[in-house]
């Protein structure tokens, strides 16, 4: 199953919601790259991570996580205008600050505990 699904249906504004699946080298892996997938279009847009149903992910996805970012920090600073995080659990704002220490988050972001204020954020970016 997947670790992550992707709608891009409202482009300028992405929704990555997480599953609840547990992450490994394959679904992780499909998961990197569909961020990458987002940025095909060459076109500004808006990204929101709805975390609601995630898991605590391990520290070597975390890890990778934070390469990506790195690795692709041009590309995201061009065309990501910006990250409104879904994170209503205490456990998984703390993975995200590690994340963040790994590597900083290129463009604004903010951390929200509903949907539909996240999505309102990141709107109000590309508006």
């Amino acid at each position: 199953m997947s670790y992550a699904i992707f709608n891009r249906s409202a482009f300028p504004l992405i929704v990555v919601s997480f599953t609840g699946e547990n992450e490994t080298p394959d679904n992780f892996k499909e998961y990197l790259n569909g961020l990458l997938k987002n940025y095909e279009a060459k076109k500004p847009f808006s990204l929101v991570f709805d975390a609601t149903k995630a898991s605590i992910p391990n520290i070597k996805y975390q890890k990778l996580q934070a390469m990506w970012m790195k690795e692709h920090d041009s590309l995201v600073k061009e065309y990501c205008r910006c990250v409104a995080y879904v994170v209503p659990s205490v456990l998984l704002r703390g993975v995200l600050k590690t994340i963040f220490r790994l590597q900083k988050n290129p463009v604004p972001f903010k951390v929200f505990s509903n949907l539909d204020d996240a999505k309102n954020w990141a709107r109000e970016a590309i508006d």
